[in-house]
Parts: C-alpha cells; structure tokens; sequence
C-alpha cells in the first residue's frame, strides 16, 4: 500500500518542442534500469489517429506474463483526445484521475503530456482537489521549448502547425499569441527545459538565455538537451523526475496572460474556425507514389495537417507520415507487430474536405 503520495510530472510545451521525445526517453530508461519504475502515462492529444500517443505507447512497458499484449490502459496509458487537457479538466482529467486513485498501488509515477496549447496552471489545480490531492503531488512542471524556434523569435517549430491544431480543437477556450502561451507555460515552470541545443550557435544559445531571463526566475533551473545519433533525448531520469516541487502548493500565485483576460472581462473565443476532420484508411503502398498523391492534395485542397502510418510492400517497418501547410515529412518509426493488421492511415485535417475525393486520390498508391 501507498503510504506517500504518488509524484506527477506534468510535460507541457509546443508542438514539435521535444516532449514526446523526452518522455519517450524516460520510460525507455525506467524500464531499462535496475530500479524500474511503475509509469502510468496520460497523453493529451486530439484527432481520430494520434501519432505521438502511439510512439508512447510502444516504449516498453510492464506486459503481463502470459504473453498476452495488453490493452494501452492496462499498460498504464491514458489518452486525452477530446481537446486541449487545461479546457477539459472536469470531464476528461479527473475521472482519469481518480481511475489511477483505484490503481495506485501498483503506480510510482505519473507522466503527464499536455497538448501544444495547454496552460499547465489549470491541471495543476486540479491536484488541490480533495479527492486528488490526498493520493498525488506535482512532482514538478517542465516546460520544454524549442532552442532554435526561441531564438529565431517563431517559439514554436512550426507556427502553421500550431495554427492547425488550434483549429482541430472544439474545445479550446484561450487563444493567446505564442508570446503570451509561452509566457503561460514558463510561469509555471519548475524546470525548463531547452530542446535541439545540440544545433544551437553560441549566439543562439545566448539569444534563448536572455529569453528565458526575463520570463523566469533565477530560481527556476534551466536544462539545454539534445538529441544522440539514434535520434533519442539525451536527457536523464534524473533531471525530470524527483524534483518534490509540490507544484500545486504554489499554483494560485502564479498569475497567467489568461487570469489577466478574464480579470478584466476579456472575450475568449473558441480559437476554432468550421473545418473538416477525416481518416483514409488504404492497403499496403507505393511510398513514392503515395507522397506524391498527397503532395498534390495538399497544393491543391485546403489541407492544414496530414499525420498518419503508411504500410509499405517488403518493408518491416511503419513508415510515419506528416505534412503541414505544404511541407510533407516521412520516417520509419518501428517495426509492424505480428498481431497488427498492415494498413495505411491517414488524418486529414482542413477545409471543405470530401473523404470519397481524397480516398479516390490516394488509392493510386495502392499496390
């Protein structure tokens, strides 16, 4: 039995900043190491097909002896999909919560990743909550930031990417600039955490430093990270997790952009516009002919975001596909498991979209 409270380390930080990489690197190293560590996982994100939730999911985990894969759930991965975590607190975050309350004998940690547009002030209220607060603490809240995006003065690594996800969310109840969601992110920081310094000048570097200065206390320590050969975090176990911040102790005195707004009777909008939402699902694919398909939706329809897995003829891997605005990326990620079907899904997000057009044109890649 628990006789301590459960620590949770909540992620926050854009799209495309590092956290899935980071947190992907943790659980690989918690259950690699001579103390392995049960993680349970909640990953916030929206859509029907969530990439960053599946690379989580397929970190090694604690399985059942029986040889039987488990269910994302039973492993200890909770995902969020119905909107940005910090709108969706009451209906999606607590009965999580209080579902890890039932497990919380087999949990030492928690792993929170928040959506790109999350405020992390109102999740970290949520663990004042009686029936919350009595099983878990805010070990602490990281913000990770992208080091070239910071200095470049974009903040985030992609702004159109940004900008598709904000219309993806019904949810979504804040719509501040990226300076002000930065500022919102680091003011309830425990740790920053810089990203991709391994490609930063000295003189980028320099211009992140001064950023970070005037945003964050000298209190609030701050961790450049960058990326090994095989593309995972170099970041430790250590740096992230058993940092006893009690962040929820001192949330309410953390004044955000968004407390600013409502204080003086700001109009929030919903940060949505009317937009199409649909999954392609295909056989086995041409990968050139498929990238070259897409490549011509996305000149010719209003495509903000595609983000999907292509299943190639001989290949042993799945192939990762994801393209914003007009700017189209692939990679393999990992090896198709024995029980999976081998198929080609595809998210699309954007305007006036047609499920039966876009199927029709990507079938040609189809062998």
């Amino acid at each position: 039995m628990q006789l301590k409270k459960i620590p949770a380390t909540v992620v926050t930080g854009f799209l495309g900043s590092g956290k899935t990489t980071l947190l992907s690197n943790v659980l690989r190293q918690v259950s690699g190491g001579k103390d392995p560590k049960r993680i349970a996982v909640i990953v916030n994100e929206f859509g029907e097909l969530d990439i960053d939730a599946d690379l989580l999911r397929n970190c090694p985990l604690d399985c059942d002896d029986d040889g039987e894969t488990p269910s994302s759930t039973q492993q200890g991965i909770y995902e969020l999909a119905n909107g940005c975590i910090c709108c969706t607190v009451e209906e999606e975050f607590l009965p999580v919560m209080l579902e890890l309350v039932k497990r919380r004998d087999d949990i030492d940690h928690i792993l929170i990743e928040t959506s790109g547009l999350a405020l992390p002030k109102p999740l970290v209220q949520a663990f004042n909550w009686p029936e919350i607060k009595k099983y878990f603490t805010v070990d602490a809240v990281i913000t990770v930031i992208d080091g070239p995006a910071v200095a470049a003065g974009r903040f985030a690594h992609d702004t159109e990417q940004v900008q598709a996800q904000r219309l993806a969310d019904e949810s979504l109840n804040h719509d501040p600039d990226l300076a002000e969601l930065l500022d919102d992110q680091l003011s309830a920081a425990d740790l920053v955490i810089v990203s991709k310094s391994d490609i930063l000048s000295d003189q980028e570097r320099s211009q992140v430093e001064q950023v970070i200065a005037t945003k964050v206390p000298t209190s609030v320590k701050t961790a450049y990270i960058g990326q090994k050969e095989d593309g995972t975090s170099d970041a430790s176990i250590e740096l992230v997790m058993g940092l006893e911040a009690a962040a929820e102790d001192r949330i309410e005195a953390v004044h955000t952009h968004h407390d600013h707004h409502h204080d003086h009777g700001g109009h929030h909008e919903h940060a949505h516009d009317h937009f199409d939402s649909c999954v392609i699902h295909l056989g086995e694919v041409d990968g050139e002919q498929l990238q070259v398909a897409l490549a011509e939706l996305l000149s010719n329809q209003q495509i903000y975001r595609a983000k999907g897995f292509a299943a190639l003829p001989n290949k042993p891997m799945r192939q990762v596909i994801q393209a914003v605005g007009q700017r189209l990326e692939s990679h393999f990620d990992r090896l198709w498991t024995t029980d999976e079907a081998r198929r080609t899904s595809l998210v699309m997000i954007g305007k006036h979209l047609h499920v039966d057009e876009l199927t029709s044109a990507l079938k040609v890649a189809e062998v």
